[in-house]
């Protein structure tokens, strides 16, 4: 568990979602598998909590940073389907 940035995979993702950390296969290199699928694990678990929290139609600036926190873990996402398919 000491690779993960932020201490665990959960604040990993979180920070992923709020743009503080950017996926590539360079900072996955140091990773086991288990840590992937756990950083899997909770980058969907993030994912959800984001898409439940519904902000209202008329904040158009919580609508777009809502877009921008899903499409990093999106991203971060597909990153880690890259990797485990090397």
């Amino acid at each position: 568990m000491g690779s993960f940035l932020g201490g665990s995979a959960y604040a990993m993702s979180r920070d992923i979602a709020e743009g503080y950390v950017l996926l590539s296969a360079a900072v996955l290199k140091s990773f086991t598998s288990a840590e992937l699928s756990q950083l899997r694990q909770q980058l969907e678990k993030v994912q959800r909590e984001i898409r439940a929290d519904q902000p209202p139609i008329d904040d158009i600036q919580a609508i777009q940073r809502r877009g921008r926190k899903i499409s990093r873990i999106s991203s971060a996402l597909l990153v880690l389907d890259m990797l485990r398919k090397r």
